[in-house]
């Protein structure tokens, strides 16, 4: 039996912003409202799937696998809407990028506080 990751709820406290917000970032589309999700499609068929959510939200970590063009335009847009990145995980490196297995790293927030990284070789891939 093949397994696959195909939606996670992403919680925002305003669901909408914050789909548009990763959806421009990542140079993506935001699909119509299903139920009380606003959804973003990955291009591997996985859907962020954005609800409001009251109070406190505890940030989680969301990682993109990107080309090396991608990251380019990706990083392009990140650094044009001003945003603060970092090279590591616990924001201990900021305004720099990391060079991970070979590859190109680095990690931001979203509006929530979620840590969202985009890397353009998986992690132990070689380097």
């Amino acid at each position: 039996m093949a397994v696959e990751l195909n939606h996670t709820i992403v919680a925002a406290h305003d669901k909408k912003a914050s789909a548009q917000f990763l959806a421009d970032i990542l140079g993506l589309e935001v699909s119509p409202q299903y139920g009380p999700f606003i959804p973003v499609e990955i291009p591997n068929g996985v859907t962020l799937d954005y609800a409001d959510s009251p109070g406190a939200i505890t940030p989680q970590h969301y990682a993109f696998l990107v080309s090396e063009d991608d990251f380019d335009t990706i990083f392009g847009r990140i650094k044009g809407a001003g945003l603060t990145y970092w090279a590591d995980p616990y924001h201990r490196r900021p305004g720099e990028i990391n060079h991970n297995d070979g590859g190109r790293g680095t990690y931001f927030e979203d509006p929530n506080g979620h840590n969202l990284e985009i890397l353009t070789r998986p992690y132990g891939s070689g380097g």
